[in-house]
């Protein structure tokens, strides 16, 4: 149908926000847009993490792979990874991916003096560049003061026991290896719609109506101590179980609640592994997924310009 436009207006409205989390509504547009935007936070947004290490010395009771993969997997501040360079796109080094452009080096150097093991961890990890450094996980409340909270344990170390070794980080995306995802989950789930048959309630006595309210797993009807009528308090806490829906068919009560889900509207819960906060885990996925559909637009622009220009059109393009 030419001349129809399919165009949406999706809006988003934040319900909770923290550093390492975020819920938000993604209202006015369709499942299909929800998944691509769940799968890019996922998969595409990049981050920096360890990706080559050099060891110089390991006496410890880990070999080096261990280490070496171990140390991949600590979660750095990476809030200049979108401005940073892919190493394998890196003119600068060639695509060695060892310049300032593409890389940030770290140094840790660990013995045990004494009889006391010693717990060698990400804060002993020194950077080239004090933007991107492991994530801190201390409690900013300062609620576990007592404990030092001296980071993601690497290895422990007896006395002589020594690691010295150097680490390369670089940009990448969870796509090719998980230790680059920055998201630790992102999920959603349909934004549910309840209706209760309010004349069919009323049928109840109020021992019915209690038994029926319990047959949800989750808190999601209640019963008004004023009006003693069914309420819904919470309606996102359904888990589209239908155990309400077959406890009134089995009392002789269909249709006393009908649940839909409505398919224009979604809640998303976001944690962050720390390497960015939630809220800009969220925005980079949107500008990377606004990059993707250019170049599918870019792409059907070329095809439509073959198909009207034929060999030219290629040939203009240099093919």
């Amino acid at each position: 149908m030419d001349g129809v436009s399919y165009q949406r207006f999706p809006k988003v409205k934040i319900r909770e926000l923290k550093d390492d989390y975020l819920k938000f509504e993604l209202r006015d547009t369709d499942a299909s847009m929800a998944n691509a935007l769940r799968r890019v936070m996922i998969a595409e947004v990049p981050t920096i993490a360890i990706d080559l290490v050099e060891i110089e010395v390991n006496s410890s009771v880990l070999n080096d792979e261990f280490i070496a993969h171990r140390l991949g997997l600590i979660p750095l501040t990476s809030e200049r990874a979108m401005s940073m360079r892919f190493s394998r796109d890196c003119d600068a080094c060639d695509g060695d991916g060892q310049c300032e452009f593409c890389s940030v080096e770290f140094h840790l150097r660990a013995k045990c003096h004494s009889d006391q093991t010693l717990d060698v961890t990400s804060k002993d990890l020194y950077s080239s560049d004090h933007t991107v450094v492991p994530v801190d996980f201390a409690d900013p409340t300062g609620y576990d003061s007592n404990d030092q909270q001296r980071g993601i344990i690497i290895v422990k170390l007896r006395r002589g026991q020594e690691l010295r070794l150097r680490a390369i980080a670089r940009k990448g995306i969870g796509k090719d290896h998980a230790k680059w995802s920055p998201a630790a989950t992102v999920t959603f789930m349909y934004e549910p719609e309840i209706h209760i048959n309010e004349d069919l309630m009323e049928t109840l006595t109020l021992e019915e109506k209690q038994s029926w309210v319990e047959s949800s797993p989750t808190k999601v009807f209640d019963i008004d101590p004023n009006t003693g009528q069914v309420i819904v308090v919470d309606a996102e806490a359904y888990t589209y179980d239908d155990e309400v829906i077959k406890k009134a068919e089995a009392m002789g009560k269909p249709g006393l609640v009908e649940i839909y889900a409505k398919e224009d509207s979604f809640i998303f819960t976001v944690e962050s592994t720390g390497a960015i906060k939630a809220s800009q885990l969220v925005l980079n996925a949107i500008e990377i997924l606004k990059q993707k559909l250019d170049a599918v637009r870019l792409s059907e622009d070329t095809v439509e310009a073959d198909d009207q220009f034929g060999e030219l059109g290629a040939h203009m393009r240099g093919g």
